[in-house]
């Protein structure tokens, strides 16, 4: 018994056994997926969709996500511009076995759907792939002031602007007292998570932050 079935925007004929590379799925390795969208189910009897055949899946365990072969793409302007460039491609592919073909039945087999990995958006992804073990949160260091409630307008130190100041907020500074308490460490760290180096000491933000804090 053989089946035709669809994912990635491409048709493929397999059978029990048969080992295939497919666009990425959202599955890990070990992973059993189901293809739902078939098409067509070939042996004693043939049974076409119209154009999916209800009920019918394709099962098959996830071998391992791998690359496709690299490929050159090449763009030459020439007379006006006369320019070139080559640019490298290697498309994500997930190897699979497929291991049965159900001809009824999907539905109620509880195996997760093969969802592409590229094709959907990031919730969908997110709950076809098997859940996450949860991390354990880092510890928070004391020696730095909690922000507060709302934080402070952070614009008031010199050189920082409304762009700055979402920077900032970013990297969970949004008080002064957080400023204030920075030492070398701090500041050197910020300086490379903001993109400015010496700036922070240049504009005096640890002094004017002491004095805003104070009010």
């Amino acid at each position: 018994m053989f089946a035709v079935l669809k994912t990635g925007g491409k048709q493929y004929k397999v059978q029990a056994g048969d080992v295939l590379r497919v666009e990425k799925l959202a599955a890990a390795a070990g992973d059993t997926v189901q293809f739902n969208e078939i098409l067509m189910l070939g042996g004693d009897n043939t049974v076409l969709g119209t154009p999916q055949i209800d009920g019918a899946a394709v099962q098959a365990t996830v071998i391992d996500q791998i690359k496709g072969e690299k490929l050159i793409h090449f763009v030459k302007r020439r007379r006006k511009h006369s320019s070139k460039r080559t640019k490298g491609h290697r498309q994500q592919l997930t190897l699979l076995r497929v291991t049965d073909i159900l001809a009824s039945g999907a539905d109620q087999s509880g195996v997760m759907a093969a969802i592409g990995a590229g094709s959907v958006s990031a919730s969908a992804v997110a709950a076809a792939a098997p859940a996450p073990k949860a991390a354990k949160a880092p510890k928070k260091d004391a020696t730095k002031a909690a922000p507060a409630a709302g934080g402070d307008d952070l614009k008031q130190l010199s050189g920082v602007g409304p762009a700055l100041e979402k920077k900032l907020h970013a990297a969970d500074v949004t008080t002064f007292a957080q400023i204030a308490a920075w030492g070398a460490d701090d500041i050197a760290a910020m300086d490379e998570k903001l993109s400015f180096k010496g700036r922070i000491e240049r504009e005096g933000w640890v002094e004017q932050a002491k004095k805003l804090a104070q009010g």
